[in-house]
């Protein structure tokens, strides 16, 4: 059954009504997106019931443990890239061993980095200018959510390899599973316990343990088309090569950038608690804002890298523009609705009710959301990018946000302007749509046309 699907799926991508096969893949996404933002916004929630020195040290640590994250994701995503285009040119065979090369690669990196994240995490959360109980509450968070970090990586290979076959809806129901635990022992830790942020960590990290175990079922069953099995293995230096040569660059750009962001988080502090409470709520609601972005994004990576392994560039760019102007459409209406302040103030006071961090919170929310609608540019330009194999172009894109266009502005708007913690929120704006503009720049060049990863037909 599984694989009839499968095929169904590949079909419908390379043949098959194109609107329908965007808004099929985009949809589960967005929806699997938010269900993952969920950890987060659980954790903020409850954490907001405890105070703000809590929440503060979330925002503070949450950087750190997305650099690791990323880093290891930029393998899985690299995986996801090649399998797609070998089930693109019906090389299923190619695209299973390949599925079992990123495995091992996920799992080796995923222990690697937690034991390194616990080893440096003391003198990381120090470095970032925690002291007294904001100290001791992120050092403890960072310290237990690390741990999570095998049983994550397996339920990334799961969605990696579900979704270069066009199955995006398994991934969301596994993660469904992770966040209802969650919801369950957060109040139960948190509020019934009394264990505090511990308690949000361990919540955290015991969600993941049973959608990992599901994940490594589904993917070991025989029935599946890509299946994990290492029986016979043989390791391929020249499948290795290409998950370095696909993953690498995004795995230095995504950690990078989470760098990036970690500094601005570090320079938020200097403008106080408040100011640190109101970034991270404001970047958590802002993230469910732009999920359809990152849901199109996905979306059209599939797309792009099954059509590039059929060798069809018209569809692929077809699908792109079709994808960029959803995308362009919906979020500039539902951006101009989010920023007005009414809205974006009952947002807010969802997550916090301390009245020092709500207008806060609400300028930025009310900034980013009036200018969500360039997410759309970036993140589909970027899907079809990364589904062609070009992730260095997106790599050096990502760090030049973050490391050229938003600190740049930060300090342009700070020591030129002197517009307070106001710099902080415009940088993140002006940051997100020069770059935009930079990749749609790009894809007119035809750069992403030249070929990648030789794949014979």
């Amino acid at each position: 059954m599984a694989k009839k699907l499968s095929a169904s799926k590949r079909n419908e991508i390379l043949s098959g009504n194109l609107v329908k096969a965007i808004l099929t893949l985009a949809i589960p996404v967005m929806i699997n997106s938010f269900i993952q933002s969920m950890y987060n916004l659980t954790d903020t929630y409850w954490l907001g019931k405890i105070g703000t020195d809590s929440q503060a040290a979330i925002t503070l640590v949450s950087p750190f443990q997305n650099i690791l994250i990323n880093f290891g994701n930029g393998f899985t995503t690299a995986g996801a890239i090649l399998i797609a285009q070998y089930l693109g040119a019906r090389k299923d065979e190619e695209a299973n061993s390949m599925a079992n090369h990123i495995c091992l690669t996920a799992w080796g990196f995923s222990l690697v980095l937690a034991v390194f994240c616990y080893l440096i995490s003391p003198g990381l959360v120090a470095w970032l200018g925690a002291s007294g109980d904001i100290y001791r509450f992120g050092l403890t968070y960072i310290r237990i959510v690390v741990l999570d970090l095998p049983f994550l990586f397996t339920i990334n290979l799961f969605t990696s390899v579900k979704q270069s076959q066009g199955d995006t809806i398994k991934p969301m129901l596994l993660n469904t599973l992770g966040v209802v635990v969650n919801l369950l022992l957060d109040p139960l830790f948190l509020m019934v316990f009394g264990w505090g942020i511990k308690g949000a960590a361990l919540a955290t990290l015991l969600a993941k343990v049973p959608c990992a175990i599901v994940a490594i079922f589904i993917l070991s069953r025989k029935t599946q088309l890509i299946r994990i099995n290492f029986r016979g293995f043989k390791l391929d230096i020249n499948k290795v090569s290409n998950i370095f040569k696909i993953g690498l660059p995004t795995s230095i750009g995504g950690s990078t950038m989470q760098f990036g962001f970690m500094l601005m988080t570090k320079n938020v502090a200097v403008y106080g608690t408040m100011a640190t409470a109101a970034y991270g709520i404001g970047n958590k609601i802002n993230s469910l804002i732009t999920m359809p972005a990152n849901g199109l994004g996905s979306a059209i990576s599939t797309i792009v890298g099954q059509n590039i392994g059929a060798g069809n560039k018209e569809r692929a760019d077809k699908a792109y523009h079709i994808t960029l102007r959803i995308g362009a459409v919906f979020l500039f209406v539902f951006g101009m609705l989010l920023s007005r302040r009414p809205i974006a103030s009952f947002l807010v006071k969802i997550f916090t009710s301390d009245m020092k961090v709500v207008p806060l919170a609400t300028d930025f929310l009310s900034i980013m959301a009036a200018w969500c609608f360039t997410n759309a540019f970036y993140n589909v330009t970027q899907g079809l990018f990364n589904g062609s194999g070009h992730t260095l172009v997106t790599m050096l894109v990502d760090a030049s946000r973050i490391w050229i266009f938003r600190f740049l502005t930060l300090w342009v708007c700070s020591s030129i302007l002197h517009m307070g913690v106001e710099s902080v929120w415009y940088a993140v704006v002006v940051s997100n749509a020069t770059s935009a503009v930079i990749l749609y720049i790009l894809y007119w060049t035809g750069l992403w046309k030249r070929e990648v990863i030789k794949i014979k037909r």
